[in-house]
């Protein structure tokens, strides 16, 4: 059986990178999935037809989840259109890098808008189904960069740290009701963002990490696979680095 045969999964920020890997990654184990896209409308529209040929239910939702209705809707639209929710992946994000001198106060809010915001917005939406089931399982997206911080990034680490006070919170919340709730770090992770920079930089990226190499989006797939399979159903409230070893 596959591991997440029978299950319906919701990623945010799918049509491209990480959130793609982890669609894919989820149909080829059997979960039928629903995804967001915001301005990605031809990816969106051909992942569609991509996970489809796992045999699976597939539907991408043009939808923006740091907007708090319209999370609401489409939570309410999965639900409706898939017969429930078992897993939600919050992977939607986005950064606005600049010293904090230089930083503007609308790159501060767009970041928080985006990034933590929206993960408030769609468990809140989620949560009164995952209760009513009594089951569910909650993976939200940060990064290395929330853990350890970064220079040039103040917003960017604000945000990917506060969605770890967040998860462990919801985790403690939602536990007695059977829902899950851990948190992804991914650290230097290889997708078309990265094909665009100098190579000698990404190289040196590479040679600083044990492994001595960059993660693939597959690598953080996986780690989303076990979380929302029933593998790790004794698992909540965690944050699980996939950096190679580079916080160690």
């Amino acid at each position: 059986m596959k591991l997440l045969e029978g299950k319906t999964a919701l990623i945010t920020g799918a049509s491209k990178g990480i959130g793609r890997a982890i669609a894919l990654k989820y149909a080829e184990n059997g979960a039928n999935v629903a995804f967001t896209y915001l301005s990605s409308v031809e990816k969106g529209e051909a992942l569609v037809k991509e996970l489809e040929a796992f045999g699976i239910q597939a539907k991408g939702y043009r939808s923006d989840a740091s907007d708090f209705q319209a999370a609401q809707d489409l939570i309410s639209g999965v639900v409706a259109d898939f017969g429930g929710l078992d897993v939600l992946i919050n992977n939607a994000g986005i950064t606005r890098d600049n010293l904090l001198l230089r930083m503007s106060e609308e790159h501060w809010d767009e970041i928080m808008n985006v990034n933590l915001k929206s993960c408030f917005n769609t468990v809140k939406a989620a949560a009164r189904t995952f209760m009513k089931a009594k089951t569910g399982s909650i993976i939200n997206m940060s990064s290395v960069v929330g853990v350890k911080g970064n220079a040039g990034q103040a917003n960017y680490a604000a945000s990917k740290a506060g969605i770890v006070g967040f998860t462990k919170s919801v985790a403690l919340e939602l536990g007695s009701r059977g829902v899950r709730s851990n948190v992804i770090a991914p650290g230097f992770i290889e997708t078309e963002m990265t094909d665009a920079l100098d190579e000698k930089t990404v190289q040196s990226w590479r040679d600083a990490i044990p492994l001595k190499r960059g993660g693939q989006p597959e690598d953080v797939a996986n780690a989303c696979v076990f979380l929302g399979s029933d593998m790790s159903a004794y698992i909540t409230g965690q944050v699980i680095q996939v950096d190679g070893g580079m916080l160690t």
